[in-house]
């Protein structure tokens, strides 16, 4: 199965403003959607409550991305990316 990945305008300011790999970035949208799929990866992953249901929180080191899946239309939209202590204001 192919995703579609789309990233918020905020995430991508996040992405340049600290000089982040899109390829990384990519990559663990990769092993997000390989990890629902059914495989075995070691993928730090957090179903979300409160003001975020619905979305999903990846951890990467100090940083924090929130991402929603489409499971129907295959398309993993990045919502937020920021540090831990700003990612989910």
């Amino acid at each position: 199965m192919k995703w579609e990945l789309k990233i918020s305008n905020s995430a991508e300011k996040f992405i340049r403003k600290h000089k982040l790999d899109i390829k990384e970035i990519i990559l663990i949208a990769k092993k997000v959607t390989d990890y629902f799929q059914g495989e075995s990866l070691n993928v730090d992953i957090k179903k979300l409550k409160g003001n975020w249901k619905g979305f999903y929180r990846v951890r990467k080191g100090k940083i924090r991305i929130i991402l929603r899946f489409d499971f129907k239309k295959l398309i993993v939209f990045i919502e937020e990316m920021d540090y831990r202590k700003d990612a989910y204001k």
